[in-house]
């Protein structure tokens, strides 16, 4: 925060230089447009004043009083007022009418009658027309010289008519305050409107520097590429307005969702539900095609206004397939502290028989007792030529035989090939779920119609693929459609409901197929196509 503090008090906020650099353009923009308007105004004069006194000069020359006033003995007599009443009404500083030689006939000032004109008048002579600005009686002018031509064309006087500069900048003078009024109302308004910009910018950007900003995105892009949990920014309309790479990869979409519609994205309605409901939710389980995922959401609210949901998405597939193993491996435990018990308590009995003197019936029980558990494994290890699986069913034999449900492997069970194309873990989360609810239902249902209740299991693999067939004798699967939906069961307790939808995930993602069915109970039937097929 000290690096944070620095930055603002020695360059301001990314507002401020906003505002500084606006003004800045639009002083400079106003102060061009000023300097090209009062250039214009300058030369839009010049070239005003050289027309007028041009087309007054010629006005006078032509007028036939001069001619007729020159050919008299004194044509000041006659010129002088004519001049001075032309000067009054067009409003120019002078006009001057001379013979050939440049000598005055009139002139503004009396005393300068009779006097040499000062100026150019050699073109004029000619029959030609001086236009320049010289410096004259009267100070420097815009002034022209014409010829007044007599009546066979000669040259017999001059005129010269001329404003001065001084009138000249007068006039500029009275355009140029309306110019510097419209400029200094470009600059308020301006001002304002970048004081107004700047301020709402402030306010979005909570006075932050640029550098911050810059810094802040950084930091921003970083931390999304980097984190290995899925983070996900959804919108009020349901629109995907931030998503990770990690987010990308737990969900499984490949192009870049920020802008679209979550309904739009391959992923799962329940998911859809939970990004957009607008509730907390902590750590709840949910279920891809390929992913066991753990869902955190929390509804975003700035400056009292709600901004939309933050979704943290945590992988949960490992996890999950190792917490299955581990139940398997307790249920093994549990059907040997089962069988141990079972044994001890035979061989108390064998025991028991030998101390009371019937050695005959001992080893006839005992026997008998050792070849119904032999035959039992005997069968399932020379049946199943994986292990893993083959301890699984030792396992839920033992089990089911505790709960008091009959455990059948029916005799087309026939596995020889171990190397299947699916990972033993995906074996014991498909066959492991399945029996045990089919154990579940079979003891929940035990008496019913007076029958015992039984699971029967069938593993067979041949060039087809994998067959796991599980039939139980409970009441069977009203809902076909929702049975592999995470939630679904028919168990009163919580925590239930996610066994089934882990089996049809992992069925899925070995490209097999599952049926629900219906004999005495439910029947499931899972087909996992060959090894090649799943490459």
């Amino acid at each position: 925060m000290p690096s944070t503090t620095r930055i603002r008090t020695r360059r301001g906020s990314l507002a401020r230089q906003l505002l500084i650099l606006q003004l800045v353009v639009l002083f400079a923009l106003v102060a061009a447009g000023v300097t090209f308007a009062y250039l214009d105004s300058v030369r839009a004069t010049e070239d005003r004043a050289r027309d007028k006194v041009t087309a007054v000069a010629e006005a006078v020359a032509d007028a036939p009083g001069v001619l007729a006033a020159l050919s008299t003995s004194e044509p000041t007599r006659t010129l002088q007022p004519f001049a001075q009443s032309v000067r009054a009404d067009t409003d120019v500083d002078f006009v001057t009418i001379m013979d050939k030689n440049g000598i005055r006939y009139t002139h503004p000032n009396p005393d300068l009658i009779g006097q040499p004109f000062i100026g150019n008048i050699g073109e004029a002579q000619r029959g030609g027309r001086v236009l320049e600005t010289y410096a004259g009686s009267l100070g420097p002018s815009e002034r022209v010289v014409v010829p007044v031509h007599g009546a066979a064309g000669q040259v017999v006087a001059l005129v010269s008519v001329g404003i001065t500069v001084e009138a000249i900048d007068a006039e500029l003078r009275e355009r140029l305050w309306p110019l510097i009024g419209v400029a200094v109302a470009v600059l308020v308004v301006g001002g304002i409107g970048s004081y107004l910009v700047s301020a709402r910018l402030r306010r979005q950007t909570r006075g932050i520097a640029p550098e911050e900003l810059s810094n802040l995105f950084e930091y921003h892009e970083a931390v999304l590429h980097s984190v290995r949990e899925g983070l996900l920014l959804v919108g009020g309309d349901g629109r995907v307005v931030l998503c990770n790479d990690g987010a990308r990869a737990l969900l499984g979409v490949t192009a870049d969702p920020v802008g679209r519609e979550l309904s739009s994205l391959d992923i799962p309605e329940d998911l859809v539900e939970a990004f957009t409901s607008g509730e907390e939710r902590t750590d709840e389980l949910h279920l891809t095609e390929a992913r066991v995922l753990v869902v955190s959401t929390s509804p975003v609210r700035s400056r009292g206004k709600a901004m939309g949901t933050v979704v943290i998405l945590r992988d949960h597939t490992e996890l999950q397939a190792l917490t299955g193993e581990l139940t398997t491996v307790r249920g093994l435990a549990e059907a040997l502290r089962s069988q141990a018990h079972e044994a001890a308590n035979r061989l108390h009995t064998v025991v028991s028989l030998v101390e009371i003197g019937r050695p005959e019936q001992a080893v006839e029980f005992a026997t008998e007792e050792l070849a119904l558990a032999q035959e039992l494994t005997d069968r399932v290890v020379g049946a199943v030529a994986e292990p893993v699986l083959a301890a699984l069913l030792l396992g839920k034999a033992a089990e089911a035989s505790e709960r008091g449900v009959e455990f059948t492997i029916t005799p087309d069970t026939v596995m020889e090939d171990a190397d299947t194309g699916v990972p033993p873990r995906d074996l014991v989360t498909i066959l492991g779920n399945l029996i045990d609810n089919g154990i579940d239902a079979a003891a929940g249902n035990a008496g019913d119609g007076g029958r015992r209740p039984g699971v029967e299991v069938t593993v067979r693999s041949d060039a087809e693929g994998l067959l796991l067939r599980v039939a139980d004798t409970g009441p069977g699967v009203v809902d076909v459609e929702d049975v592999f939906r995470r939630g679904w069961t028919t168990k009163p307790e919580d925590g239930h409901g996610l066994g089934l939808a882990l089996v049809g995930q992992a069925v899925r993602r070995h490209g097999g197929t599952i049926d629900v069915g219906r004999d005495e109970g439910a029947v499931f039937t899972v087909c996992l196509p060959p090894k090649e097929s799943t490459r």
